[in-house]
């Protein structure tokens, strides 16, 4: 399908709370660093299927995120490409979309005992590597068969949380699986940072009262913060955007919060280059519990 001459980062994106903008961040990041000359993957591995109805591909008549978990198809043969006429994806952003049958992945699994459910994106991942500068997998927000695939394939995590008591409690959680993943399964895997979107202008008490909380708390080893300086703004311009199947970058490109998301991709290749340079950090118990 490409040249397999990139240098590929595997990115997995999370958290445990639905409605935190998890897949938001990760279509709008992936239209962002499309301006930058960037080839981007993403993997929709939640059975709602969000990613993919987000970037307006259909959810049934096509190979999906199942077929690419149980081996069924090669990795390459379940991606729609932005050159697919019946699917308007942003430039250089390919998808892998999700379908219902991920609902069956137990059911393989019971039928296939001899293989290894944390190993299900390994051999796909490497079949990809080269073809795209990142592949991000977009998990679903509960612990299902397909996350801890994803924390195990990954070089990085991403974490999407909002201003709320909810999203930022359900953060310990999310962290806490890193944590696990860390030390039983993938000890290269590092956690590249926290995005806080949904952000209320002006920011409300309980806002920046949240955001402090975070700042202060989720830190690396070297009591840096781990949340990304870049904020995004709360806008219905990108659920319009959404409904139409298009990022807003490609709806209203140049609304302000599509300027933040540039401005997240710039700084979000920063922090990778410069993590890169560095041995993983392995998140502490301390960390996760904050």
């Amino acid at each position: 399908m490409f040249e397999r001459n990139r240098n590929t980062t595997v990115i997995v994106v999370g958290n445990q709370k639905g409605g935190v903008g998890k897949t938001t961040n990760t279509i709008q990041l992936a239209g962002a660093l499309s301006e930058r000359g960037r080839r981007s993957l993403i993997i929709d591995l939640d059975m709602t299927s969000g990613a993919t109805k987000a970037l307006g591909a259909p959810t049934d008549g096509w190979i999906s995120s199942f077929e690419l978990l149980t081996g069924a198809e090669n990795a390459e043969d379940t991606i729609i490409t932005h050159e697919e006429p019946e699917v308007r994806l942003p430039p250089q952003v390919h998808l892998v979309p999700s379908s219902r049958k991920l609902a069956e992945l137990d059911t393989f699994l019971a039928q296939n005992p001899w293989l290894i459910q944390q190993d299900l994106l390994l051999q796909p991942m490497e079949r990809l590597r080269g073809m795209y500068d990142y592949v991000f997998l977009d998990t679903p927000p509960q612990k299902t068969k397909t996350t801890i695939p994803a924390l195990k394939a990954a070089d990085f995590a991403v974490l999407s949380t909002m201003p709320d008591h909810l999203a930022v409690s359900a953060m310990a959680e999310a962290l806490s699986d890193i944590v696990a993943a860390q030390k039983q399964a993938n000890a290269k895997l590092a956690l590249l940072g926290v995005i806080v979107c949904a952000v209320p202008r002006p920011k409300t008490r309980l806002s920046r009262e949240l955001v402090a909380y975070l700042e202060r708390t989720c830190v690396d080893a070297q009591g840096q913060s781990l949340k990304f300086r870049t904020e995004i703004s709360r806008s219905v311009a990108v659920q319009e955007a959404q409904k139409v199947g298009q990022t807003l970058l490609q709806y209203r490109g140049d609304h302000p919060v599509a300027d933040e998301y540039r401005t997240l991709a710039r700084e979000f290749e920063e922090r990778l280059a410069f993590l890169k340079q560095r041995p993983p950090i392995l998140l502490t118990e301390e960390v996760a519990h904050a």
